[in-house]
Order: C-alpha cells, then structure tokens, then sequence
C-alpha cells in the first residue's frame, strides 16, 4: 500500500491530507502532531467523508512511529509565520524543533522521500540533508513551486489565458530573494515580450504581487493553506506515480552557476526516488547576479546558525 505520512495537523499538514484525499492519491495517509487530539480530530472530520473516498484510510498520533511504512513523509511542522514577519525570521525557532524530529523520522523510515514545506523551506532542506544523512535526491523542499503557480496566474490575468497556457518559473530563495525567469518566460509558446500587453513595467507589477502574494494573504485571513495543500497533493502525485513531472523545488546545489553548499529553488524532475534530475536553465546576466544574490542570502543565515 501507498503510504503518506504527514508530520504537522495544522493548516497546512491537514489542507494537504484533504488535497491528498480527495485526489486519492495515495492509500493511507497518516497524521502525526504534538497535539494528539488536533490530529484524532482531523482524521476523524477525514475519515466521516470515506463513502466518497473509500479507497483511503487514515492513522493519526503523535508517535513517529507512523512514519513506519510511508513512501513519502511531508514535514509542515514547525512555528508559524507571523503578520509582518519574514520567513527567514523562523529559522532559529525552527531549526531547534528539527534537530530533535528528523532524527525520529530517520529511526523509524530511511527509505522514505522527505518533502519540506516548513518555512523558512530552503533553510529548512538544508538542516533536514544534514540532520538525516539521506542523499540529496531524496530530501527537497516545495520551494518556489507556489510562487511559480502564483507568477502564471498573474501572467495569465494580464494575458487573458489559463494559467496551464503559461511557462515560467520562479527561481532562488522562496522569500523576498526570489526572482522570476523572464527570459524563458512563454504564453501560449511564444516569448512574453512578443504581445501587445508587453511592458517592463507589467512585468515589475508581476513580480511584486508574486513576491508580496503570501503577505497579502496572511494580512487577510492570518495563513495561507489552499494553494500550498494542492502543491503538496501535485508533488506526492508525482513521487508515488513515477511522474517524472518537472517543478521548481528547493534542492541542495552543486556548482549550479558557481553555487554550492546551500539549498534553493531550481527545476527539477520527481519520481519515485524523488529527485531524478535537474535542470540548469539559461540565464541571462542579470538572472544570474539575481541567484546569486538568492544564494548570499541563505548562505548568511545558515552561517549565522553555526550550521
């Protein structure tokens, strides 16, 4: 049996078990949290919804023994982002709560495919690598997946297309270091540049409503947890299936443009190993200088952990 365990029955942790469940997308899905009782009731509210989805059953505790037996084990735990605060703000409440989890996580499953979704998530990659000792293909962030479905949708309003005609990527750090590929950039096949709508200036409005989208929506409801649930449903999908489908997820690097040593967002292809290859788009100089930047960024804050 497919097996998913998720580690975290907040928001998102329990967002991403519907996602999973309505797409049936797997044949367990167990829910792990601190709070035990948080976790019995959502698998509960899950499980009174089986006459639609028999094909899923749930688990919930808080042992990470249930992370026995799971293909895939998606970690949302961790300490919220709060109004006003950065992702990179979280990393040292953060990091403190994974040194003890990933080591119980290994304990009980080293077989498993880690997917990171706790913020600050590329920080976060690269302390699960480090804490777990997997190899890299099988520990990865969600990264700027949900920053790139976020910049097509903003492209395709402009455009007045669907989002699924749209091709572009966002890049780097998911946070504020975060840029878009312009330059690979594609509606419809053809390059952005080549509308009528075309304009620098669209393009900047782009950016900022893509970078700033997750502020914006925490201003108004205080999380965000619908989008990111479907990101998580889409990338297990990919994993248990063998999809071999291509996102842009937070990776460990090794000389992509000079870069090493840190995790970031670049495109990559899941399978049921996890990572089965990556891709070194080309940049433009200006791309380029902005991932490295990107990189600076990180680089700064796990120096600043000792890590």
């Amino acid at each position: 049996m497919s097996k998913i365990a998720i580690i975290g029955a907040g928001f998102v942790g329990s967002t991403a078990a519907y996602a999973l469940f309505i797409e049936n997308t797997c044949e367990e899905i167990a829910l792990i949290d601190v709070n035990k009782e948080k976790a019995e009731g959502e698998a509960m509210d899950l499980e009174q919804g089986m006459m639609f989805r028999p094909e899923t059953r749930f688990e919930y505790g808080d042992s990470y023994e249930l992370c026995k037996g799971a293909d895939i084990v998606v970690i949302t735990a961790g300490l919220a982002q709060k109004k006003g605060e950065t992702r990179l703000e979280l990393v040292k409440k953060n990091a403190k709560i994974f040194r003890e989890m990933i080591p119980k996580i290994v304990e009980n499953n080293k077989k498993c495919v880690i997917v990171l979704v706790t913020n600050p998530v590329d920080i976060m990659t690269y302390l699960t690598l480090r804490y777990s000792g997997f190899p890299k293909e099988r520990v990865f962030g969600t990264g700027t997946t949900l920053d790139t479905a976020r910049l097509r949708y903003f492209i395709a309003e402009k455009y007045k297309v669907s989002p699924q005609s749209v091709h572009a990527n966002m890049m780097g750090e998911h946070g504020d270091s975060e840029f878009p590929v312009w330059s690979r950039a594609t509606v419809g096949g053809l390059n952005i540049n080549e509308f009528d709508e075309y304009s620098e200036a669209m393009l900047e409005e782009i950016h900022k409503k893509t970078k700033n989208a997750a502020y914006e929506i925490i201003n108004r409801k205080g999380a965000t947890y619908y989008a990111i649930g479907l990101v998580i449903a889409q990338i297990c999908d990919a994993i248990l299936s063998d999809e071999k489908r291509v996102f842009p997820i937070s990776t460990y690097l090794e000389n992509y443009y000079d870069e090493s040593n840190v995790c970031l967002s670049i495109p990559c292809a899941i399978g049921k190993a996890g990572i089965c290859r990556r891709f070194q788009l080309p940049l433009n100089e200006k791309e380029q200088q902005q991932l490295h930047a990107s990189a600076k960024v990180l680089k700064d804050i796990i120096n600043e952990l000792g890590e």
